[in-house]
């Protein structure tokens, strides 16, 4: 990984950075750009949220009322 690292590069090894498989070397370049670029940081810290929101969203039931409604409306649709 080059020493003048950009933003692009941390996108395209973000991944093996937050499992942790980069080498020290590239990981510290990663740092050094994080200390320095509130935009990455942001990215990074959106990219490690999106499981947790996606888990959220996925736990919350319908309210049974709602969920016969769209039954009954799925099921005018296929008829």
């Amino acid at each position: 990984m080059s020493r003048d690292m950009t933003c692009r590069d941390g996108v395209q090894v973000l991944m093996d950075y937050l499992e942790g498989v980069l080498p020290d070397a590239d990981r510290a370049l990663i740092d050094a750009h994080l200390a320095t670029c509130p935009r990455c940081v942001a990215f990074v810290k959106s990219y490690r949220e999106t499981p947790r929101i996606l888990r959220e969203a996925t736990t919350v039931e319908l309210p049974e009322e709602l969920a016969a409604s769209l039954r009954r409306f799925l099921s005018q649709r296929r008829s």
